[in-house]
């Protein structure tokens, strides 16, 4: 399984700055039975984090963009297939790269293991 750790760890962070909020929900509510205000608590964090949430895991800001093509020939094999190539990550940036070089599933897969090598995000 790939794991965004951009994501996860922003994700993580949402977590734990969730607790302070709704321990606040709760001691303003600390009145009422603790199982209403902690239901009340729960839906107050649904409404904020459900849209921290999504944003966290649908942003295309926080993940690699790539781009693929059909019909392409891999620039390193030369095989006629669907093709990838790393558009933009964190610290690659290839979206104004007028001769893109589309790669072949096993090719590409080589690519981004010397790209990773190397430092880049992908």
């Amino acid at each position: 399984m790939d794991v965004n750790f951009k994501r996860y760890g922003l994700y993580l962070i949402r977590w734990q700055l969730s607790t302070p909020l709704l321990a606040g929900v709760l001691i303003l509510l600390s009145t009422m039975d603790p199982i209403t205000a902690t239901v009340i608590a729960n839906l107050i964090g649904g409404l904020i984090f459900f849209w921290v949430d999504r944003f966290i895991f649908t942003s295309k800001a926080l993940a690699a963009q790539w781009e693929v093509k059909e019909n392409i020939r891999c620039v390193d094999c030369g095989k006629v297939c669907r093709g990838y190539r790393l558009v933009k990550t964190t610290n690659y940036d290839k979206t104004d790269d007028n001769t893109p070089e589309f790669r072949c599933e096993t090719c590409s897969q080589k690519k981004t293991e010397e790209l990773r090598e190397r430092g880049v995000d992908c």
